[in-house]
Protein backbone atom coordinates (compact mmCIF):
# COMPACT_ATOMS: atom_id res chain seq x y z
CA UNK A 1 0.00 0.00 0.00
CA UNK A 2 1.34 3.43 -0.93
CA UNK A 3 0.51 7.00 -0.05
CA UNK A 4 2.22 9.38 -2.51
CA UNK A 5 3.24 13.01 -2.15
CA UNK A 6 0.44 15.33 -3.43
CA UNK A 7 2.96 17.91 -4.75
CA UNK A 8 2.95 16.35 -8.23
CA UNK A 9 6.66 15.57 -8.32
CA UNK A 10 7.34 11.84 -7.77
CA UNK A 11 9.00 11.57 -4.35
CA UNK A 12 12.11 9.46 -3.83
CA UNK A 13 12.08 9.17 -0.04
CA UNK A 14 9.44 7.29 1.92
CA UNK A 15 8.47 5.98 5.29
CA UNK A 16 8.28 2.20 5.09
CA UNK A 17 5.89 0.82 7.69
CA UNK A 18 6.45 -2.88 8.43
CA UNK A 19 4.08 -5.12 10.37
CA UNK A 20 5.61 -8.05 12.24
CA UNK A 21 4.49 -11.22 13.95
CA UNK A 22 5.62 -10.89 17.55
CA UNK A 23 5.06 -13.02 20.62
CA UNK A 24 4.57 -9.84 22.63
CA UNK A 25 4.44 -6.18 21.66
CA UNK A 26 8.19 -5.47 21.58
CA UNK A 27 8.67 -5.21 17.82
CA UNK A 28 5.17 -4.32 16.66
CA UNK A 29 5.07 -1.90 13.73
CA UNK A 30 8.48 -0.67 12.60
CA UNK A 31 8.97 2.50 10.55
CA UNK A 32 12.05 2.64 8.31
CA UNK A 33 13.37 5.16 5.81
CA UNK A 34 13.19 3.88 2.21
CA UNK A 35 15.13 5.39 -0.69
CA UNK A 36 13.14 4.66 -3.87
CA UNK A 37 15.92 6.00 -6.10
CA UNK A 38 18.52 3.55 -4.78
CA UNK A 39 16.17 0.75 -3.69
CA UNK A 40 17.44 0.72 -0.13
CA UNK A 41 15.91 0.37 3.32
CA UNK A 42 17.60 2.85 5.66
CA UNK A 43 17.45 3.77 9.32
CA UNK A 44 14.78 2.57 11.72
CA UNK A 45 12.84 5.74 12.55
CA UNK A 46 10.24 4.52 15.02
CA UNK A 47 8.71 1.40 16.59
CA UNK A 48 5.10 1.27 17.76
CA UNK A 49 4.23 -1.54 20.21
CA UNK A 50 1.42 -3.72 18.83
CA UNK A 51 0.77 -7.44 19.25
CA UNK A 52 1.07 -9.43 16.00
CA UNK A 53 0.13 -6.65 13.54
CA UNK A 54 -0.24 -8.93 10.52
CA UNK A 55 -2.09 -6.47 8.25
CA UNK A 56 -1.87 -2.68 7.96
CA UNK A 57 -4.48 -0.43 6.35
CA UNK A 58 -3.72 3.22 5.60
CA UNK A 59 -6.35 5.95 5.28
CA UNK A 60 -6.64 7.91 2.03
CA UNK A 61 -4.97 10.97 3.57
CA UNK A 62 -2.06 8.92 4.92
CA UNK A 63 -2.62 10.10 8.49
CA UNK A 64 -4.50 7.17 10.01
CA UNK A 65 -3.25 3.59 10.22
CA UNK A 66 -5.28 0.56 11.25
CA UNK A 67 -3.53 -2.62 12.36
CA UNK A 68 -5.17 -5.98 13.05
CA UNK A 69 -3.64 -8.02 15.87
CA UNK A 70 -3.72 -11.64 14.75
CA UNK A 71 -4.34 -13.06 18.22
CA UNK A 72 -6.82 -15.74 19.27
CA UNK A 73 -8.52 -17.22 22.29
CA UNK A 74 -10.47 -15.59 25.06
CA UNK A 75 -9.31 -12.18 26.24
CA UNK A 76 -7.64 -12.39 29.68
CA UNK A 77 -9.01 -8.94 30.54
CA UNK A 78 -12.57 -9.35 29.22
CA UNK A 79 -14.16 -12.77 29.89
CA UNK A 80 -16.32 -13.89 26.98
CA UNK A 81 -14.57 -11.53 24.54
CA UNK A 82 -12.17 -12.85 21.89
CA UNK A 83 -8.57 -11.58 21.81
CA UNK A 84 -8.61 -10.32 18.22
CA UNK A 85 -8.11 -6.53 18.13
CA UNK A 86 -7.98 -3.66 15.66
CA UNK A 87 -5.80 -0.71 16.66
CA UNK A 88 -5.97 2.86 15.35
CA UNK A 89 -2.76 4.90 15.10
CA UNK A 90 -2.27 8.48 13.97
CA UNK A 91 0.80 8.78 11.74
CA UNK A 92 3.12 11.77 11.35
CA UNK A 93 5.03 11.34 8.09
CA UNK A 94 7.64 13.97 8.93
CA UNK A 95 8.84 12.29 12.13
CA UNK A 96 7.76 8.74 11.33
CA UNK A 97 5.92 8.60 14.64
CA UNK A 98 2.86 6.38 15.23
CA UNK A 99 0.61 7.29 18.17
CA UNK A 100 -2.00 4.83 19.41
CA UNK A 101 -5.50 6.34 19.50
CA UNK A 102 -7.51 3.39 20.71
CA UNK A 103 -8.41 -0.19 19.89
CA UNK A 104 -11.59 -2.15 19.29
CA UNK A 105 -12.36 -5.85 19.58
CA UNK A 106 -12.53 -7.60 16.21
CA UNK A 107 -15.28 -9.87 17.62
CA UNK A 108 -13.36 -12.96 16.55
CA UNK A 109 -10.05 -14.77 16.55
CA UNK A 110 -7.00 -14.13 14.39
CA UNK A 111 -8.02 -11.12 12.25
CA UNK A 112 -5.87 -11.31 9.11
CA UNK A 113 -7.02 -8.54 6.78
CA UNK A 114 -8.83 -5.21 6.70
CA UNK A 115 -9.85 -2.57 4.18
CA UNK A 116 -11.55 0.82 4.22
CA UNK A 117 -14.67 1.77 2.30
CA UNK A 118 -14.00 4.38 -0.42
CA UNK A 119 -15.75 7.05 1.65
CA UNK A 120 -13.53 6.11 4.66
CA UNK A 121 -16.62 5.61 6.84
CA UNK A 122 -16.20 1.89 7.59
CA UNK A 123 -13.38 -0.57 8.19
CA UNK A 124 -14.06 -4.14 7.08
CA UNK A 125 -12.14 -6.76 9.08
CA UNK A 126 -11.67 -10.46 8.25
CA UNK A 127 -11.45 -12.78 11.26
CA UNK A 128 -9.81 -16.01 10.15
CA UNK A 129 -10.35 -17.74 13.52
CA UNK A 130 -9.11 -21.22 14.35
CA UNK A 131 -9.88 -24.41 16.25
CA UNK A 132 -13.61 -24.46 17.07
CA UNK A 133 -14.22 -20.78 16.30
CA UNK A 134 -15.79 -20.01 12.90
CA UNK A 135 -14.54 -17.08 10.86
CA UNK A 136 -16.41 -13.80 10.48
CA UNK A 137 -16.56 -10.48 8.66
CA UNK A 138 -16.87 -7.44 10.93
CA UNK A 139 -17.92 -3.87 10.09
CA UNK A 140 -16.47 -1.10 12.29
CA UNK A 141 -17.57 2.55 11.85
CA UNK A 142 -14.84 5.17 11.38
CA UNK A 143 -15.38 8.71 12.70
CA UNK A 144 -14.31 11.84 10.84
CA UNK A 145 -11.12 12.03 12.93
CA UNK A 146 -10.26 8.39 12.13
CA UNK A 147 -11.39 6.97 15.47
CA UNK A 148 -12.83 3.45 15.34
CA UNK A 149 -16.22 2.68 16.83
CA UNK A 150 -17.30 -0.69 18.20
CA UNK A 151 -18.30 -3.33 15.66
CA UNK A 152 -21.86 -2.72 14.50
CA UNK A 153 -22.41 -5.93 12.59
CA UNK A 154 -20.77 -9.33 12.50
CA UNK A 155 -21.30 -11.65 9.54
CA UNK A 156 -20.42 -15.12 10.83
CA UNK A 157 -19.24 -17.92 8.53
CA UNK A 158 -19.96 -21.19 10.39
CA UNK A 159 -20.18 -23.54 7.41
CA UNK A 160 -17.07 -25.04 5.83
CA UNK A 161 -16.81 -27.03 2.61
CA UNK A 162 -15.01 -29.97 4.33
CA UNK A 163 -12.87 -30.39 1.23
CA UNK A 164 -9.90 -30.34 3.61
CA UNK A 165 -10.88 -32.04 6.87
CA UNK A 166 -8.42 -30.04 8.98
CA UNK A 167 -8.72 -26.54 7.53
CA UNK A 168 -12.26 -26.46 6.14
CA UNK A 169 -14.41 -27.75 8.99
CA UNK A 170 -15.96 -24.26 9.15
CA UNK A 171 -15.52 -20.86 7.55
CA UNK A 172 -12.17 -19.02 7.65
CA UNK A 173 -12.53 -15.46 6.36
CA UNK A 174 -9.17 -14.39 4.94
CA UNK A 175 -9.78 -11.20 2.94
CA UNK A 176 -12.38 -8.44 2.55
CA UNK A 177 -11.87 -6.13 -0.42
CA UNK A 178 -14.20 -3.61 -2.02
CA UNK A 179 -14.53 -3.24 -5.80
CA UNK A 180 -12.93 -0.22 -7.54
CA UNK A 181 -16.38 1.32 -8.16
CA UNK A 182 -17.24 1.01 -4.45
CA UNK A 183 -20.44 -0.92 -5.07
CA UNK A 184 -19.57 -4.38 -3.76
CA UNK A 185 -17.48 -5.96 -0.99
CA UNK A 186 -15.95 -9.34 -1.79
CA UNK A 187 -15.07 -11.67 1.08
CA UNK A 188 -12.74 -14.61 0.44
CA UNK A 189 -13.52 -17.54 2.74
CA UNK A 190 -10.80 -20.20 2.74
CA UNK A 191 -12.88 -22.63 4.79
CA UNK A 192 -16.06 -22.39 2.72
CA UNK A 193 -14.38 -22.37 -0.73
CA UNK A 194 -16.46 -19.30 -1.55
CA UNK A 195 -16.10 -15.60 -2.23
CA UNK A 196 -19.12 -13.94 -0.65
CA UNK A 197 -20.50 -10.81 -2.28
CA UNK A 198 -22.13 -7.94 -0.37
CA UNK A 199 -23.59 -4.73 -1.78
CA UNK A 200 -22.17 -1.65 -0.07
CA UNK A 201 -24.94 0.84 0.75
CA UNK A 202 -23.98 3.90 2.79
CA UNK A 203 -27.68 4.72 3.30
CA UNK A 204 -27.92 1.83 5.81
CA UNK A 205 -25.49 2.97 8.54
CA UNK A 206 -26.61 0.25 10.99
CA UNK A 207 -25.44 -2.37 8.47
CA UNK A 208 -24.01 -0.94 5.25
CA UNK A 209 -23.57 -4.41 3.73
CA UNK A 210 -26.69 -5.66 2.02
CA UNK A 211 -27.40 -8.96 0.27
CA UNK A 212 -26.17 -8.99 -3.32
CA UNK A 213 -27.20 -11.31 -6.11
CA UNK A 214 -25.61 -13.73 -6.58
CA UNK A 215 -24.56 -13.92 -2.93
CA UNK A 216 -21.33 -15.82 -3.56
CA UNK A 217 -18.87 -17.29 -6.05
CA UNK A 218 -18.14 -21.00 -5.67
CA UNK A 219 -14.47 -21.96 -5.96
CA UNK A 220 -13.41 -25.59 -6.48
CA UNK A 221 -13.85 -27.79 -3.42
CA UNK A 222 -10.69 -27.91 -1.34
CA UNK A 223 -9.04 -24.98 -3.14
CA UNK A 224 -9.14 -22.48 -0.25
CA UNK A 225 -9.67 -18.87 -1.51
CA UNK A 226 -7.24 -16.52 0.22
CA UNK A 227 -6.63 -13.05 -1.28
CA UNK A 228 -8.34 -11.09 -4.05
CA UNK A 229 -7.26 -8.06 -6.12
CA UNK A 230 -9.00 -6.11 -8.89
CA UNK A 231 -7.84 -4.52 -12.10
CA UNK A 232 -8.07 -0.72 -11.96
CA UNK A 233 -11.15 -0.66 -14.22
CA UNK A 234 -12.87 -3.36 -12.15
CA UNK A 235 -13.45 -5.66 -15.16
CA UNK A 236 -11.22 -8.44 -13.83
CA UNK A 237 -10.20 -9.90 -10.49
CA UNK A 238 -7.47 -12.29 -9.43
CA UNK A 239 -7.82 -14.78 -6.57
CA UNK A 240 -5.23 -16.97 -4.87
CA UNK A 241 -6.34 -20.47 -3.92
CA UNK A 242 -4.13 -21.29 -0.96
CA UNK A 243 -4.79 -24.99 -0.49
CA UNK A 244 -4.50 -25.98 -4.16
CA UNK A 245 -1.57 -23.62 -4.82
CA UNK A 246 -3.25 -21.80 -7.72
CA UNK A 247 -4.23 -18.37 -8.96
CA UNK A 248 -7.56 -17.77 -10.68
CA UNK A 249 -8.46 -15.02 -13.15
CA UNK A 250 -12.08 -13.88 -12.97
CA UNK A 251 -14.33 -11.64 -15.02
CA UNK A 252 -16.47 -9.19 -13.03
CA UNK A 253 -19.90 -8.60 -14.53
CA UNK A 254 -22.46 -6.51 -12.59
CA UNK A 255 -20.88 -7.65 -9.34
CA UNK A 256 -20.83 -11.32 -10.29
CA UNK A 257 -17.56 -13.24 -10.52
CA UNK A 258 -16.95 -15.71 -13.35
CA UNK A 259 -13.83 -17.88 -13.63
CA UNK A 260 -11.94 -17.51 -16.91
CA UNK A 261 -8.58 -19.14 -16.11
CA UNK A 262 -6.83 -21.12 -13.35
CA UNK A 263 -3.03 -21.44 -13.20
CA UNK A 264 -0.94 -23.70 -10.96
CA UNK A 265 1.85 -21.67 -9.35
CA UNK A 266 4.48 -24.41 -9.04
CA UNK A 267 6.29 -25.59 -12.18
CA UNK A 268 5.23 -28.80 -13.98
CA UNK A 269 6.42 -31.90 -12.16
CA UNK A 270 6.79 -30.24 -8.74
CA UNK A 271 5.63 -32.72 -6.11
CA UNK A 272 6.14 -30.85 -2.84
CA UNK A 273 3.67 -28.94 -0.67
CA UNK A 274 2.19 -25.78 -2.18
CA UNK A 275 0.36 -22.89 -0.55
CA UNK A 276 -0.63 -19.80 -2.56
CA UNK A 277 -0.20 -16.54 -0.67
CA UNK A 278 -0.56 -12.86 -1.42
CA UNK A 279 -0.85 -11.28 -4.84
CA UNK A 280 -0.44 -7.76 -6.25
CA UNK A 281 -0.85 -6.07 -9.60
CA UNK A 282 1.70 -3.56 -10.84
CA UNK A 283 0.49 0.05 -10.88
CA UNK A 284 0.10 -0.05 -14.67
CA UNK A 285 -1.89 -3.30 -14.43
CA UNK A 286 0.40 -5.11 -16.88
CA UNK A 287 1.85 -7.64 -14.42
CA UNK A 288 0.54 -9.79 -11.59
CA UNK A 289 2.86 -10.99 -8.81
CA UNK A 290 1.86 -14.06 -6.76
CA UNK A 291 3.57 -15.83 -3.84
CA UNK A 292 3.79 -19.64 -3.77
CA UNK A 293 4.79 -20.89 -0.33
CA UNK A 294 4.88 -24.42 1.11
CA UNK A 295 7.98 -26.25 -0.17
CA UNK A 296 8.26 -24.08 -3.28
CA UNK A 297 8.75 -20.56 -1.83
CA UNK A 298 8.84 -18.76 -5.16
CA UNK A 299 7.42 -15.52 -6.48
CA UNK A 300 5.61 -15.97 -9.81
CA UNK A 301 5.24 -13.07 -12.25
CA UNK A 302 2.46 -13.12 -14.86
CA UNK A 303 1.87 -10.87 -17.86
CA UNK A 304 -1.76 -9.68 -17.93
CA UNK A 305 -3.76 -9.45 -21.17
CA UNK A 306 -5.60 -6.11 -20.71
CA UNK A 307 -8.44 -7.07 -23.07
CA UNK A 308 -9.10 -10.62 -21.87
CA UNK A 309 -7.79 -10.48 -18.31
CA UNK A 310 -5.89 -13.73 -18.82
CA UNK A 311 -2.44 -14.54 -17.46
CA UNK A 312 0.80 -15.68 -19.09
CA UNK A 313 3.61 -16.93 -16.83
CA UNK A 314 6.65 -14.71 -17.28
CA UNK A 315 9.00 -15.71 -14.45
CA UNK A 316 9.41 -17.86 -11.35
CA UNK A 317 11.88 -16.34 -8.93
CA UNK A 318 13.12 -17.83 -5.63
CA UNK A 319 12.05 -15.97 -2.48
CA UNK A 320 15.40 -16.88 -0.90
CA UNK A 321 13.73 -17.79 2.36
CA UNK A 322 10.88 -19.59 4.13
CA UNK A 323 7.20 -18.71 4.44
CA UNK A 324 7.06 -15.55 2.32
CA UNK A 325 4.12 -13.71 3.87
CA UNK A 326 3.78 -10.51 1.85
CA UNK A 327 5.40 -8.35 -0.82
CA UNK A 328 5.06 -4.83 -2.16
CA UNK A 329 6.17 -2.95 -5.25
CA UNK A 330 7.93 0.29 -4.41
CA UNK A 331 6.14 3.48 -5.57
CA UNK A 332 8.50 3.83 -8.56
CA UNK A 333 7.87 0.23 -9.60
CA UNK A 334 11.64 -0.34 -9.86
CA UNK A 335 11.90 -2.51 -6.74
CA UNK A 336 9.96 -5.28 -5.03
CA UNK A 337 10.10 -5.82 -1.27
CA UNK A 338 9.58 -9.36 -0.03
CA UNK A 339 8.75 -10.34 3.57
CA UNK A 340 10.05 -13.82 4.45
CA UNK A 341 8.20 -14.46 7.70
CA UNK A 342 9.86 -17.81 8.43
CA UNK A 343 13.38 -16.48 7.80
CA UNK A 344 13.03 -13.13 9.62
CA UNK A 345 14.22 -11.23 6.56
CA UNK A 346 13.11 -8.51 4.15
CA UNK A 347 14.64 -8.71 0.67
CA UNK A 348 14.76 -5.79 -1.77
CA UNK A 349 14.70 -7.09 -5.35
CA UNK A 350 15.49 -5.15 -8.51
CA UNK A 351 12.63 -4.92 -11.01
CA UNK A 352 12.35 -3.78 -14.62
CA UNK A 353 9.04 -1.88 -14.94
CA UNK A 354 8.98 -2.35 -18.72
CA UNK A 355 9.57 -6.10 -18.93
CA UNK A 356 8.12 -6.90 -15.51
CA UNK A 357 11.04 -9.18 -14.73
CA UNK A 358 12.65 -9.37 -11.30
CA UNK A 359 16.43 -9.15 -11.00
CA UNK A 360 19.07 -9.46 -8.32
CA UNK A 361 18.66 -9.08 -4.59
CA UNK A 362 19.94 -5.61 -3.72
CA UNK A 363 19.57 -5.73 0.05
CA UNK A 364 18.60 -8.08 2.88
CA UNK A 365 17.43 -6.66 6.22
CA UNK A 366 16.84 -8.64 9.42
CA UNK A 367 13.33 -8.06 10.79
CA UNK A 368 11.52 -10.50 13.06
CA UNK A 369 8.71 -12.30 11.17
CA UNK A 370 7.76 -9.43 8.78
CA UNK A 371 4.13 -9.53 7.69
CA UNK A 372 3.09 -6.43 5.69
CA UNK A 373 4.33 -3.19 4.09
CA UNK A 374 2.96 0.35 3.71
CA UNK A 375 4.74 3.25 1.95
CA UNK A 376 4.09 6.88 2.94
CA UNK A 377 6.00 9.69 1.23
CA UNK A 378 8.22 11.91 3.35
CA UNK A 379 7.04 15.55 3.20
Amino acid sequence: MTRANPSGKPPAHFNLLVGTYTAGASEGIQVFHFDDAAGRIGELRFTAPCSNPSWLTLSADGRQLYAVSEDGGESPDMPGERRGQVSHFQFDAASGRLDLHGSQASKGDHPTHSSLSPDQRYLFVANYSADAEPGSLVVLPVAADGTLGAARHVHRHPVGSHGDAERQAHGHVHCARISPDGWHLYVADLGADRVFVHRYDVHHPANPLQTAGPASFQAPTGSGPRHLVFSADGRFAYLTLELSGEVMALAVERGELRAIQTERLAPPGFGGAVAAGSLHLSADGRFLHVLDRGDHNHLVVYRVDPAKGTLECLQRRSCEGREPREMALSPSGRFLLLANQGSDRIHVLARDPESGRLGETLQTVSVGAPSDFVFVALP
